[in-house]
């Protein structure tokens, strides 16, 4: 029997309704949607590419190749700057990634309402509207009869007089609150301990080398009444001020006497080893212990206070040293030990604050500094 043979009309047919109907199971393509390279480039990862020689590098400020280690590659546009030609300067060679600031951008400053300010700074508006001077603080601040007998002087610490003016203060008050903001800081008016860092514990004034000095009866008074000041949003009469060549500054505005207490160093509490490797500018050294693996650290790159922005003075020059009118001073307070940066001479207003960062350890590179 011959096989069934299909007429050419039939295949027509066939391959006319194979052509028009949609396979079953076969969903529609939508057509593909791609992104452009600016927006690939905005998301992308920095990846730092090694080339053979980098020998032709020059700065792009000054354009010198001279003082090649101090040379330094953006990680994006592979760009070199000497370190003290960037702006603002860079004082040690950053040990991760590290991006010019043309490529960086500028950062938009952040501008604050009073009840932002206040919310900023944990402060109540009851607490900020109160009056400078209640008849406690008047009597407190009588001076006490003294024996009529020679005495040698003491250095008392002297608790700071905030600014009258509630508008400046909030002035004041805003440009730390920017300055924090701009470098993704909380602000913190204490020592912060964390799991993963050295506990509370580790913080014993005991175990300094060499011992550690305690803070007398009235500093301590005076320490209390600066704290309680603070809390009623009664800050130092200080102005945190942008420099081009330095970054943040710090500026009296008003005048500041002479063994005025100006701020505690704060920030969070870490062991000294951890950070041997740690590229933050910002350490301060709480503990020096006898035992190396006891030494602390206050690093103040997450959280602190004002005085993180507080300049240091070039410890290579003679006018360097002069400038210096205040001093970090260590003490042993309940068996802790606290930091505090204290007034060495009177600070007339709109004169910009300075201290050694090497007062303790000359480990600090200051070379660069102004």
């Amino acid at each position: 029997m011959a096989p069934e043979t299909s007429s050419p009309s039939s295949s027509k047919l066939a391959s006319f309704i194979h052509r028009t109907h949609t396979p079953h199971g076969l969903k529609k393509l939508r057509p593909k949607k791609y992104r452009t390279m600016t927006d690939i480039m905005a998301r992308a990862r920095y990846a730092v590419v090694e080339k053979e020689d980098y020998g032709g590098i020059i700065c792009e400020q000054c354009g010198s190749g001279d003082n090649s280690e101090e040379l330094l590659l953006c990680d994006k546009c592979d760009n070199g700057f000497h370190m003290k030609c960037v702006r603002p300067i860079v004082v040690r060679i950053p040990i991760g990634t590290w991006i010019c600031p043309k490529c960086s951008g500028t950062k938009k400053v952040t501008k604050f309402s009073q009840r932002k300010i206040l919310d900023f700074f944990g402060i109540r508006r009851v607490d900020f509207k109160m009056n400078l001077s209640s008849p406690e603080d008047v009597r407190r601040r009588r001076r006490r009869p003294r024996p009529l007998v020679v005495q040698k002087k003491s250095r008392r610490l002297l608790p700071f007089v905030p600014t009258k003016d509630p508008d400046r203060r909030l002035k004041q008050m805003a440009s730390l609150a920017s300055a924090l903001k701009a470098l993704n800081m909380e602000f913190s008016n204490h020592l912060t301990y964390f799991p993963g860092m050295a506990p509370e514990s580790a913080n014993q004034s005991i175990l300094e080398n060499g011992g550690m000095q305690g803070l007398t009866k009235e500093d301590g008074e005076t320490l209390e009444r600066c704290i309680a000041m603070t809390k009623q949003g009664k800050f130092p009469p200080l102005m945190v001020v942008y420099d081009s060549c330095q970054g943040y500054t710090v500026e009296a505005d008003g005048l500041i006497k002479d063994m005025t207490f100006i701020a505690e160093y704060t920030g969070d509490v870490d062991y000294l080893k951890k950070r041997e490797s740690d590229d933050c500018d910002s350490m301060m050294t709480l503990l020096l212990a006898a035992e190396s693996a006891n030494s602390l650290v206050i690093c103040a790159d997450k959280r602190g206070n004002i005085a993180r922005f507080i300049s240091g003075i070039n410890n290579h020059t003679p006018e360097g040293k002069k400038k210096q009118n205040c001093k970090c001073l260590r003490y042993n307070v309940d068996g802790e030990s606290r930091v505090f940066l204290v007034a060495t001479r009177d600070i007339s207003e709109g004169e910009r604050l300075y201290y050694d960062y090497n007062g303790y350890e000359n480990q600090y590179p200051t070379h660069h500094f102004v």
